[in-house]
């Protein structure tokens, strides 16, 4: 029976084998955590300590600012309001 090489590596014998089952373990790892990081970008870690982000509610100046803003309450108001706020601190 002949060979032509290929299965062999061309001379380089279990040494090859060996080589290509690590680099292939090595292929693989690095396609598992990539997946892994991409899925975790992707769905968001939630900050730097892996939890979720507090919620942090709204200030009242930042509420009356957005009700001025959209027309709610006119300038007269909000600055009655936001005196009041500012005085009772």
């Amino acid at each position: 029976m002949m060979y032509d090489g290929w299965m062999w590596g061309n001379g380089w014998g279990w040494g090859g084998w060996v080589l290509m089952c690590v680099v292939m373990v090595l292929v693989w790892a690095a396609v598992i955590t990539s997946i892994v990081l991409a899925i975790r970008y992707l769905v968001g870690s939630g900050g730097a300590s892996g939890g979720s982000p507090r919620y942090v509610p709204p200030r009242p100046e930042d509420v009356l600012a957005g009700r001025f803003a959209h027309g709610e309450i006119d300038e007269d108001e909000y600055r009655l309001r936001i005196t009041l706020l500012h005085e009772h601190r």
